[in-house]
């Protein structure tokens, strides 16, 4: 690449982050419908000529802010399983509370199901294929334990958020064993299981966390 093409690159770059955090700053003090293009324009000092050059409409930048958290986290059986925390991707709500810019994203209306349903098409497949593999239940029935499991969390999360608490680590870690203890109730205790725990982390790869969705 020639230093001219780096340079719009790194420029390239520099603008879409500069609209996604003005974007965000915005979010902290109006709810997403309120938020306009013309607003984002002049909060970041640019022009709409230049907005539109990288993003279609704010949907558009609210999509590439979703990839950008969701790129390297965990599924839900990766988080609770893996045998070494360590060599696993760091949870998502760990990731929320490293990050307060995306706390915003959950405490919006219009937001918050969206961002839902963006986990959700990232992690349902993996999620719903193990759990079938490893259980007896039904497509149905664990689709509907994914869905129930994710909604719960981003209500407790909205919840957390709204409220302030500072005590997350303690009430992810009751959480955690909740699910935890729910998920092994189904579990087929064989050969095959016995070995499951070694290769949690192999078989799934690395979307969003589930169970500690959204803190």
């Amino acid at each position: 690449m020639s230093e001219k093409a780096k340079k719009q690159d790194r420029r390239t770059r520099y603008t879409r982050q500069t609209i996604k955090d003005t974007f965000l700053e915005l979010l902290k003090q109006k709810s997403f419908t309120k938020i306009t293009v013309t607003e984002i324009c002049k909060n970041a000092e640019i022009n709409r000529g230049t907005f539109y050059l990288h993003y279609y409409d704010i949907h558009d930048v609210l999509t590439d802010i979703f990839d950008d958290m969701t790129q390297d986290m965990l599924t839900t059986v990766d988080h609770l399983f893996c045998p070494n925390k360590k060599s696993c991707s760091y949870p998502f709500c760990q990731k929320i509370q490293m990050e307060s810019q995306y706390r915003a994203l959950f405490l919006d209306d219009t937001i918050a199901p969206i961002l839902l349903e963006k986990i959700a098409e990232n992690t349902k497949e993996g999620y719903v294929t193990w759990l079938m593999s490893h259980s007896l239940l039904t497509f149905e029935q664990a689709e509907s334990v994914f869905y129930f499991q994710m909604n719960g969390c981003l209500s407790i999360n909205r919840l957390m958020l709204r409220n302030h608490c500072n005590d997350w680590k303690q009430i992810q870690t009751v959480i955690d064993k909740f699910i935890k203890a729910g998920l092994e109730s189904f579990l087929i205790h064989d050969q095959r299981e016995e070995n499951a725990s070694d290769n949690f982390c192999s078989k799934i790869s690395p979307t969003v966390t589930a169970s500690s969705t959204l803190r």
